[in-house]
């Protein structure tokens, strides 16, 4: 559940903006899901290799290139479904476990 979770708050803050791979982390440390680059590349290789994410390249003026990823049009489309599935699973688990 742990994997999925990760992946749909990945794929909303690339989402929302091209990205670094520390800036991902960055905003999940903000929102305290602590993910480390060991469980963030892998995924974010198999998103890529899925179809969902691009990446380029960009100089960087404090070191090496970095990889910026963004959403692909399958991965917007992705997303959107995502969302809708993930609204439906909240409202679930909301009515289920809210005390009345």
């Amino acid at each position: 559940m742990r994997k999925g979770v990760l992946e749909y708050c990945i794929l909303c803050i690339i989402g929302k903006n091209e990205c670094y791979a520390s800036d991902i982390i960055d905003r999940m440390k903000d929102a305290r899901l602590i993910v480390v680059e060991g469980t963030l590349y892998p995924l974010l290789t198999r998103l890529k290799n899925g179809g969902l994410l691009n990446y380029k390249w960009e100089e960087s003026k404090s070191g090496p290139p970095r990889k910026y990823y963004s959403l692909t049009d399958e991965g917007k489309t992705f997303l959107t479904a995502l969302s809708g599935t993930w609204d439906e699973l909240s409202t679930a688990v909301s009515s289920i476990t809210s005390i009345k």
